[in-house]
């Protein structure tokens, strides 16, 4: 597996980041590497979606749970990804720090590619932060 963790301070209170990361139908507007979402189903806080990867336009289904105004925890469950995203919200004043976690390796035969791709999650993870910053401190 591949952990990537990293994370960023945004000037605004956590109901406003809130705002902008639940709104999980609007991702591929900061998460480059997410090119198309459909959800199939929606039960409490809990969606399940498809997803379109930039990665060879790969399709992934996850289960994507809303811990609301603390978490989003996305698990690949079925496509060339296994493994999780966590997204979490953490006060600091009149801030938010907003970390992001991956735990995930290619499946099958790709598998073997999963330290490759790392710093390519990475890369895109940070892109996605600073964009999300840069959205809510307009």
């Amino acid at each position: 597996m591949a952990v990537i963790e990293t994370s960023i301070e945004i000037n605004s209170a956590p109901e406003k980041v809130w705002e902008v990361v639940s709104d999980i139908d609007n991702e591929p507007k900061f998460w480059r590497g997410t090119k198309k979402v459909r959800n199939i189903s929606k039960e409490g806080n809990i969606v399940i979606r498809e997803i379109i990867i930039a990665f060879r336009d790969q399709k992934c289904l996850q289960e994507v749970t809303l811990h609301p105004k603390e978490k989003i925890v996305a698990v690949f469950r079925k496509g060339i990804i296994n493994g999780s995203k966590t997204i979490k919200l953490s006060p600091h004043g009149d801030k938010t720090l907003l970390d992001v976690k991956w735990d995930v390796q290619l499946s099958g035969l790709m598998g073997m590619f999963t330290g490759m791709i790392k710093k390519h999650i990475k890369s895109g993870t940070d892109l996605a932060l600073q964009s999300i910053k840069e959205e809510l401190e307009r």
